[in-house]
């Protein structure tokens, strides 16, 4: 519940700061006073929209804090899920500067509106008068009928698992879609792997046959010259080991006379032996050099292949065309896995829905057993209320498709005269009967439901007399077990209050300034006597009003 409330700088109100408890409180004061300016200011710190018109004065800012005692709900789950920090004493506080800006804070964290706003209808539900048209929307007149039916762990359990399912009827057709896109280019890029895994690639090879290629190529030039540099190397008479061995020969003469000349020795043997082995080195390559022109064809044609290929794929190495059909190669592999995630998916789904056809079942039988007994306690309360003859039923009809609350379509239904036929209820009840049906459905909730705070601004429209005193009577018992505020202009229903206070405004020079001020019960009974009396407060309003409140 709302244990105090404070604003400063917030459209007529400079600073106003006021304590509330539980039970039944009323608000009264003359139209213009006020009322609105309270209920706009609560409305921002529960995380209504913010306009820089609401500033009194435009260059300081705006600050408007709500206190809160969350020991009677259960809400902490919801902080861990946001990650606030949870206290029983919770502080909510919206501030809105000169700039334009808005911030909110949860016990000095800084949060986002929309967070601020879910929060804010978990603690404080306003009931104004424009909002009796929620009763024609089908999830709050679900929200009555199922609170009634006992479906809130039903319907918790339908909805988790329709959200699945829409997410995995969307997964699929993206599925399908993928697959679809797929399959157009399966053919042509089987076609590409085939093409690839046929030409069996390997990484070095490029090279390795151009360089066979062009030994092929070049057979009687390269025969030539090697058989030209074994002749120099070999000939009798001036060949390069013959020079070096003479070389040998005549510094081994001479080696002991100096350590220079015994260098030179060992540098000439190392060239001797060097030339031996280039010697047999060119020996085996002349006898290993032949033309081979099938080899030389073999060899020129897949060359041609692998350059054919790379042009195809705007690639320059063997490499890269591996890599491209490891690519292909994995797009097979997923083609099959799309299809088989597409069939569990579809399987899931054909179970889901099973589960899902079930719940709904049990939604609409436990519906239809509870029609009779929101009909028969609206109807009991809005007979009280000067309604005797009104009738009241709910039409609950199964649908094909999985809708929000299940696979029913609801209808309120309803008949203000005896004899009357039963019409939409938006069709065919007057303002004046929408407000009296509103109390009773809030009514029927509070029984069934942990409501909230639960605020009703002016519900009272168009009833007074005996029935206004009936409405204040049904409010009095809806607040034995929570916070309930009245805004209201009845003094029938002002009475009925456990605490009453009063929104005026008061001028100082130019200034008008908004107040709301708690009454004592002498301040209750010249308010209350005023509603009934006006301006002139007569011996009779005094003593009507002091009848009232006891």
């Amino acid at each position: 519940m709302i244990t105090s409330l404070t604003i400063e700088n917030y459209a007529l109100i400079e600073r106003l700061s006021v304590s509330f408890s539980d039970g039944f409180s009323v608000i009264t004061g003359e139209t213009g006073a006020g009322k609105s300016i309270l209920l706009g200011a609560l409305g921002l710190v529960l995380g209504n929209r913010a306009d820089l018109s609401s500033l009194k004065n435009k260059a300081e800012k705006c600050v408007i804090e709500a206190h809160f005692d969350l020991s009677k709900q259960d809400l902490q789950s919801f902080f861990e899920q946001m990650d606030w920090d949870f206290d029983t004493h919770t502080i909510l506080r919206r501030e809105i500067l000169p700039s334009g800006k808005s911030r909110a804070f949860v016990n000095d964290t800084p949060v986002n509106v929309s967070d601020l706003q879910e929060l804010g209808e978990q603690l404080i539900d306003i009931h104004s008068q424009n909002e009796t048209q929620e009763l024609y929307s089908d999830a709050f007149q679900f929200q009555i009928l199922d609170a009634v039916a006992k479906n809130e762990e039903l319907l918790s359990n339908y909805q988790l698992l329709l959200k699945k399912y829409r997410t995995a009827q969307t997964d699929c057709d993206q599925l399908k879609q993928d697959l679809g896109n797929r399959l157009k280019e399966q053919d042509y890029n089987a076609f590409l792997l085939e093409e690839l895994t046929a030409a069996q690639l390997q990484v070095d090879e490029q090279e390795n046959l151009e360089t066979q290629l062009e030994k092929l190529s070049n057979v009687e030039q390269i025969q030539l010259q090697l058989g030209k540099v074994l002749q120099l190397t070999q000939s009798d008479q001036y060949g390069l080991i013959i020079q070096l061995k003479e070389a040998k020969s005549a510094l081994q003469k001479i080696a002991s006379f100096s350590i220079e000349y015994e260098n030179l020795l060992e540098r000439i043997t190392s060239l001797l032996i060097e030339m031996d082995d280039v010697e047999k080195e060119l020996e085996s390559m002349v006898d290993h050099v032949q033309a081979d022109p099938e080899m030389l064809e073999q060899i020129s044609q897949k060359l041609q292949l692998i350059y054919a290929l790379q042009k195809k794929h705007q690639v320059s190495s063997i490499a890269e065309l591996l890599a491209i059909q490891e690519t292909l190669s994995s797009q097979a592999l997923s083609l099959t896995s799309l299809e088989s995630q597409i069939a569990n998916l579809e399987a899931w789904m054909v179970s889901a829905e099973k589960e899902l056809n079930d719940f709904a079942d049990s939604l609409h039988q436990n519906r239809i057993k509870a029609i009779p007994i929101v009909a028969a306690k609206i109807e009991s309360i809005i007979s009280d209320l000067g309604m005797p003859n009104a009738k009241f039923t709910i039409e609950v009809s199964p649908q094909e498709h999985f809708l929000t609350n299940g696979k029913d379509k609801i209808t309120f239904l309803f008949a203000a005269n005896k004899g009357t036929e039963f019409g939409l209820l938006k069709k065919v009840a007057s303002g004046g009967e929408m407000s009296r049906i509103m109390l009773a459905v809030k009514a029927l909730m509070a029984e069934h439901m942990q409501l909230p705070t639960l605020i009703l601004d002016e519900i009272d429209t168009g009833v007074s007399g005996e029935i206004a005193h009936k409405m204040g009577e049904i409010m009095k018992n809806m607040s034995q077990n929570r916070q309930l505020f009245a805004i209201t202009h009845l003094p029938q229903i002002a009475g009925k209050g456990k605490r009453h206070f009063k929104v005026y405004k008061t001028m100082e020079g130019d200034t008008t300034a908004t107040q709301l001020k708690k009454l004592n019960t002498e301040e209750r009974i010249i308010e209350i006597a005023q509603m009934l009396s006006g301006n002139t407060i007569t011996e009779a309003a005094i003593g009507q009003a002091q009848a009232l409140l006891n």
